[in-house]
């Protein structure tokens, strides 16, 4: 199992939202290249990042943050917010993004999601944020009738790296982790499958771990907070 810490950024500075709600957030450092180098030296072996005003505007809008956050660090990167088309995501590759994310795009425009997985193969993951199973979109302020699964399913034979399944309700509350809904997306896919949201302590990646089936969990608002350490977390 990899844990994956969050570097979620907000005008420039990496921050931690509630529940996905911009006006919650929360400021941890000022310097999102400090920020990857920090997780670097602690051993993690990968970096989630998030441009959370690139969800809203449907474009990149913390560039120079996340060019901070490659050059600091020489950790391989995925990178979710603002994609919506092919030359803004092989733009990312080129810059030396590992992995970029396809949340929205995923949703609205399959086809280019399918066409940037074949392209692109192993270099494109799928972003499925839920919020009671149903799939939201738009830095999550849109929520519509279609299953986290219904989505999944569309990109099985796709070429997809991964499938990031975020339960927005629990994102940021330190609730735990929905492992049921996690595990039970991962049984019916053969791509694997990311736990994003909710985790608290070393107990709630042990549950992820103990599910079987869940590749990775990515870790954000615990490791800032204090109440999981990094060498905790890689333990676990």
């Amino acid at each position: 199992m990899t844990v994956y810490p969050a570097i979620d950024l907000k005008g420039g500075r990496v921050v931690r939202l509630r529940r996905g709600e911009m006006d919650q957030a929360t400021v941890y450092n000022d310097d999102p290249g400090a920020q990857a180098a920090l997780f670097a030296q602690a051993g993690f072996r990968w970096l989630h990042v998030v441009d959370l005003d690139g969800a809203f505007a449907g474009r990149p809008a913390n560039a120079e943050a996340v060019r901070d956050i490659l050059a600091a660090t020489s950790l391989p990167v995925q990178l979710g917010g603002g994609v919506r088309d092919m030359a803004t995501l092989e733009a990312w590759l080129d810059a030396g993004v590992a992995r970029v994310i396809l949340g929205s795009a995923a949703a609205k425009n399959p086809d280019f999601a399918r066409e940037a997985c074949r392209k692109h193969p192993g270099c494109v993951a799928i972003g499925i944020d839920a919020r009671d199973g149903r799939v939201a979109t738009e830095g999550w302020a849109e929520t519509g009738e279609m299953t986290a699964l219904d989505l999944a399913l569309r990109f099985e034979d796709a070429g997809a790296a991964a499938v990031i399944h975020t339960d927005i309700d629990r994102d940021g509350m330190l609730g735990g982790v929905n492992v049921e809904a996690t595990a039970a997306l991962a049984a019916r896919l053969t791509t694997p499958v990311i736990a994003s949201g909710g985790v608290a302590s070393a107990a709630d990646l042990a549950a992820v771990r103990a599910a079987g089936n869940i590749e990775g969990v990515i870790v954000g608002r615990a490791l800032y907070d204090g109440r999981l350490t990094p060498a905790e977390a890689l333990r676990a």
